[in-house]
């Protein structure tokens, strides 16, 4: 039981660091699209992403599958130009009925999962009980994805509700901003693929 608080800081410590900015943008871009109200659907969204997330991380730490950390270095950032794209091509704003993002959130969390994969491998290779490890790690980052989506669903409200924002340019505000951070961590990531 020990591990699995080790983990659930490790985990939280993830998604809460400044290091982890590709991971925050990605979770702001599958988030932009929603509003308090929508607060069950967007954890739902988050869920699915941890869902993908876990699974290529247990698949990497038991070393069923391995991928090459450059191409998952240039990926992730692909994944939030994706979802920006997502959210600015979408013509009527109802959250309820975007099921595509639910696929979305699950299928890049596979690959986000990738990411870290290759850094916590060596650390949970040589503890005895894995299965604690990895259920800490993931509920550490589920916990710190929730409070993530929670300050942004706060600031939506405030600024969409309160400060009267058109929603519409809301979405593509957040969306623009996770874009062009993403196309320069890509830039910045795709020397790394000729390598």
């Amino acid at each position: 039981m020990q591990n699995l608080g080790f983990y659930f800081d490790l985990g939280w410590h993830h998604i809460l660091a400044w290091d982890a900015l590709d991971h925050l943008l990605f979770v702001l871009a599958l988030s932009a699209l929603y509003l308090i109200g929508n607060w069950r659907q967007v954890v739902i969204l988050i869920t699915a992403f941890t869902i993908g997330h876990s699974l290529t991380l247990a698949l990497s730490v038991f070393d069923i599958i391995r991928v090459a950390n450059n191409w998952v270095e240039f990926l992730i950032p692909c994944t939030i130009i994706v979802t920006a794209f997502f959210n600015v091509w979408q013509k009527k704003i109802k959250p309820g009925s975007v099921q595509l993002n639910y696929f979305l959130a699950l299928f890049f969390g596979l690959i986000h999962g990738l990411g870290y994969a290759n850094a916590i491998r060596f650390i949970m290779a040589k503890d005895q009980s894995m299965g604690w490890s990895l259920l800490g790690f993931n509920s550490g980052l589920e916990a710190g994805q929730i409070l993530v989506v929670m300050a942004i669903l706060l600031v939506s409200y405030l600024v969409v509700n309160l400060a009267r924002l058109n929603q519409k340019w809301w979405i593509w505000g957040l969306s623009v901003f996770a874009l062009c951070m993403a196309v320069r961590m890509a830039w910045e990531r795709f020397p790394a693929l000729l390598s």
